[in-house]
C-alpha cells in the first residue's frame, strides 16, 4: 500500500509488543485515542482525531477502528485495520455508544480494558461521554502509557526517518542564517525556512516554531506579530523538521551586529552544557543524570538563575498540537536510557535581569556508545 510507511513485519512486531504488554498488565484489550499510538501500531494517518474516534486492540490480536465518514476512505488506505466502523454526524450523535457497540462485538462486556485517557483528541467532555457509555459494561484502567513506553525505543526503520528529519533541520538552519539580516521580517524568514522543509520532502511539524526578535527573543513559545530584525539583535529560533511524522528539533540564536560580550558568555555556557548533556546520553544512565549535567554546567557558569527546570524531552512520530513527548528531561527523572531512544536537548538561557537570551538545542539518538547527533548547531555564536 503506497500510504503505509513501514513494512507489515514492522507493524506485526509492534502489535506483538503491545499484546505482550496487555498480558503483563492483566488487560483483555486497549482502547486507544492518541493519534500517534494509532499511527505507530497500524499506520493510520489522519488529522481527524480533532473529532471523536477510537481504536481497539484486543489481547487476542483483534483490531477495530471507530471513526467518521470523513475518514472512511483514509482510514482504509493508510492503515492495516480491516474492521472499520463509522459513527455518523447528527444532532443527537453519541459516539461513545457506538464505541461500546464495537467493543460488544469484540466480546469486551465484563472484561478488563485499558483506556488511553491521556490523549489530545479525548477532551474532558469526550472522556466523560466514554465513561458514561462504558459504566457497567467493562472494567476500565488508565493505560495511557502502555503504547508510549513501547514507542520510546525506535527501530531502525524509525531511526531512518529521524535521520531524514535531522538532515532537513540542517538545511533549515542554513536558510535561517542566510535570511536573518537587519531589516528582514521575522515572518519572511519563517516562510523561507518552511519552504526549505517542504521542498526537502518533509511534513509540517506538530508544533508551530517559536521564533522572535528583540524583546520577543526571550519567548519560548510561538506568538503572533511580525518583528523586524534590528541592526543589533538576538533572534531566537526553535524550528523542527518532520519526515513521515518523525521529528528532529533544534534551537539557536542568530545575532546581528557587534555581539554583546554577555551573549558570548551565555553562548559558551550553552555550548558546554549541551556537550555535557550529550556525553551523559548513554545507555544505563538516567534522564535525571542528563539534567544534572545541564544544571551543574549552568550553575558553574553563573547562569542558574536564567536556566529552566527542564532541558529536553524524547521525540518520535507526533501529531499536533505538540512534538514534545515523554519523558521530559528534569531533575530526578528515573527513566533509564537505552539505545534507540531519541532526545531533543535544549540549553536555554532567558535572563530577566538583562533581557538577553541564548539557546543551543540538538536532537540525538542514544547508541551503544557516544550519542548520534542528527542535526548540528554551531558551538560558537552565529553572527550576521
Amino acid at each position: 500500500m503506497p500510504h503505509l510507511h513501514f513494512t507489515r513485519t514492522e507493524f506485526d512486531r509492534r502489535l506483538a509488543a503491545a499484546r505482550a504488554s496487555l498480558e503483563r498488565d492483566g488487560l483483555d484489550g486497549l482502547v486507544l485515542f492518541r493519534q500517534d499510538s494509532m499511527y505507530w501500531l497500524t499506520g493510520y494517518d489522519t488529522s481527524g482525531y480533532t473529532m471523536f474516534q477510537g481504536m481497539y486492540l484486543g489481547a487476542d490480536g483483534a483490531l477495530a477502528l471507530l471513526t467518521r465518514t470523513a475518514d472512511r476512505i483514509q482510514s482504509r488506505e493508510t492503515s492495516i485495520v480491516e474492521d472499520i466502523r463509522i459513527w455518523r454526524d447528527r444532532e443527537d450523535a453519541s459516539p461513545g455508544e457506538d464505541l461500546r457497540a464495537m467493543l460488544e462485538d469484540h466480546g469486551c462486556r465484563g472484561k478488563r480494558l485499558g483506556v488511553e485517557y491521556h490523549a489530545y483528541g479525548l477532551t474532558g467532555q469526550r472522556a466523560k461521554m466514554v465513561d458514561t457509555a462504558l459504566d457497567g459494561f467493562c472494567e476500565r484502567v488508565d493505560a495511557s502509557d502502555l503504547v508510549r513506553m513501547l514507542r520510546l525505543v525506535k527501530s531502525e526503520e524509525e531511526l531512518a526517518y529521524v535521520r531524514r528529519a535531522g538532515a532537513l533541520c540542517d538545511r533549515i538552519l542554513e536558510v535561517s542564517i542566510e535570511r536573518t539580516v537587519p531589516g528582514a521580517s521575522v515572518k519572511a524568514v519563517y516562510g523561507a525556512m518552511m519552504q526549505a522543509l517542504m521542498d526537502g520532502g518533509g511534513d509540517p511539524t506538530a508544533s508551530r516554531w517559536p521564533m522572535g526578535a528583540g524583546d520577543a527573543a526571550v519567548f519560548c513559545r510561538y506568538h503572533t506579530g511580525d518583528e523586524t530584525v534590528a541592526a543589533r539583535d538576538q533572534v531566537v529560533f526553535e524550528p523542527a523538521a518532520a519526515y513521515r511524522h518523525y521529528h528532529a528539533a533544534m534551537m539557536y540564536n542568530i545575532l546581528t551586529g557587534n555581539p554583546d560580550p554577555r551573549h558570548v558568555a551565555m553562548n559558551r555556557a550553552c555550548a558546554d552544557a549541551i556537550d555535557a548533556c550529550q556525553a551523559a546520553l548513554r545507555p544505563g544512565r538516567t534522564v535525571g543524570d542528563v539534567f544534572d549535567a545541564h544544571a551543574k554546567t549552568m550553575a558553574e557558569a553563573g547562569f542558574d538563575h536564567a536556566s529552566l527546570a527542564a532541558c529536553g524531552y524524547t521525540m518520535g512520530a507526533m501529531y499536533p498540537p505538540t512534538w514534545m513527548d515523554w519523558p521530559m528531561v528534569w531533575a530526578g527523572n528515573p527513566q533509564v536510557l537505552e539505545p534507540g531512544m531519541v532526545f531533543f536537548l535544549h540549553m536555554i538561557l532567558l535572563d530577566d535581569t538583562t533581557g538577553l537570551s541564548m539557546c543551543i538545542g540538538e536532537t540525538a539518538i542514544v547508541t551503544d556508545g557516544d550519542c548520534e547527533r542528527v542535526n548540528h548547531i554551531p558551538r560558537e555564536p552565529i553572527v550576521n
